[in-house]
């Protein structure tokens, strides 16, 4: 019999991607159809020619692929695909599909990093959406990096007032509908020195809860929403051995932006400033340190809600929810220890301080800690899927903060 060809004419094959394209085709939903998309993404992250009946079997390549501990040097792009599923008293069930593709521009280059593009969709019963597509790019000799985000969101947050003596018994829930676009451009100037421009772009609209709770009362612009356009230098220092799992090096990275006043008094103008210190110290073959000292201030008269800034989330100040604590000024450091044990396996143990503050509102700090697990899908890129839980400070008559933290990246 003539050998099989390579390429799509396998496709016959798998009746079920036919049927899969169809609902793609028929759907009406964007969100709808980039789940598809995801979906095939997971079984077609391979080219096609894997399926060829020369090759080994599917499921051998995949063991291969994933579980593994005999790292290959080829360079090759790797994919990933992860479900998302939770539930929530105000949001319901909440499903969908998120991604990362890690590849390399300049294969033969060995000094060349991981360029990665990733994105999430999910959706809830209750209808909320939340779509985010990013990347982080790195050309040949890393000479350029490029770093861009586009994210749709129609998502409740919970508002508990601003700066660091708010309660829970305050806490308001807040629809938000935002449009975010952010495109940041870096080159290199001399040895691991980098210079470039920032541009972001915001519009967000908001739908209280109450008319007379907490976020009304609060001593704010830009409760109904607004937007601003932001853009500004970018200097960085890069002296990390990997920018994925990184255990050895020192990065410095300061962002100034300037938001022009182009639209109403609701809307931002103003400055947005970021610093960002990092170092990290191997101890063993197995076992780094990590630390970071991360600045974000805003200045302004009167910054609307959407231009504080907010304390916890999934990579600073773990154990605390983004934006339990808000207000112009934020300034946290935090401590890693990494310990990667087995190729495929590692493990984490983490600690953190942190404070907002504004005139209006003085600082209070208060800490962090927790621990996780990490999973290198990818042997060859440093990649992890990492599985954080962190506790942070119980306030009187209130439960313990806390949280858990599933993402494919490490936190810093």
């Amino acid at each position: 019999m003539p050998k099989q060809k390579k390429g799509f004419l396998l496709i016959p094959k798998f009746p079920w991607i036919y049927s899969i394209f169809a609902r793609m085709k028929s759907t009406k939903h964007p969100a709808a159809a980039l789940l598809y998309i995801l979906f095939l993404c997971a079984v077609l992250g391979s080219p096609i020619h894997t399926f060829a009946q020369d090759k080994p079997g599917l499921i051998k390549r995949l063991a291969d692929k994933f579980l593994s501990n005999s790292e290959e040097n080829n360079r090759n792009p790797s994919l990933i695909v992860i479900p998302s599923l939770g539930y929530s008293q105000e949001t319901g069930f909440e499903y969908g599909l998120g991604g990362v593709y890690n590849f390399y521009l300049h294969k033969e280059n060995l000094k060349n990093r991981s360029s990665n593009i990733s994105a999430s969709a999910t959706m809830t019963t209750e209808k909320q959406k939340n779509f985010k597509l990013e990347s982080d790019i790195w050309t040949n000799n890393n000479d350029y990096h490029f770093i861009t985000e586009l994210r749709l969101r129609d998502w409740p947050f919970n508002f508990y007032g601003l700066g660091m003596n708010t309660w829970d018994a305050d806490k308001e829930r807040v629809g938000q509908k935002m449009l975010r676009i952010k495109i940041e451009s870096e080159r290199k100037v001399q040895n691991q020195i980098y210079a470039g421009l920032s541009l972001k772009y915001e519009h967000l609209k908001y739908e209280p809860g109450e008319s007379d709770a907490t976020f009304e009362n609060a001593d704010m612009k830009g409760k109904e929403g607004g937007q601003y356009l932001a853009f500004g230098p970018i200097f960085s220092i890069d002296f990390r051995n990997t920018n994925t799992y990184t255990t050895k090096g020192v990065y410095l990275r300061g962002i100034f932006n300037f938001a022009p006043k182009f639209w109403g008094e609701d809307d931002f103008h103003g400055n947005m400033i970021e610093a960002d210190a990092r170092y990290f110290h191997p101890l063993s073959s197995k076992i780094a340190l990590g630390s970071q000292i991360l600045y974000r201030g805003t200045t302004g008269e009167k910054p609307p809600y959407y231009a504080h800034n907010p304390l916890g989330g999934s990579n600073s100040m773990r154990g605390y929810y983004e934006g339990r604590y808000l207000d112009k000024n934020y300034l946290s450091g935090q401590v890693e220890a990494r310990f990667r044990i087995f190729p495929r396996i590692g493990f984490t143990l983490f600690s953190g301080i942190g404070s907002t503050f504004s005139k209006q509102h003085n600082d209070r700090w208060i800490g962090s800690a927790g621990g996780g697990i990490r999973y290198f899908y990818s042997l060859e890129h440093k990649s992890t899927l990492r599985l954080d839980y962190a506790v942070g400070e119980k306030r009187p008559g209130e439960g313990r903060q806390s949280g858990f933290y599933l993402s494919l990246s490490e936190a810093f």
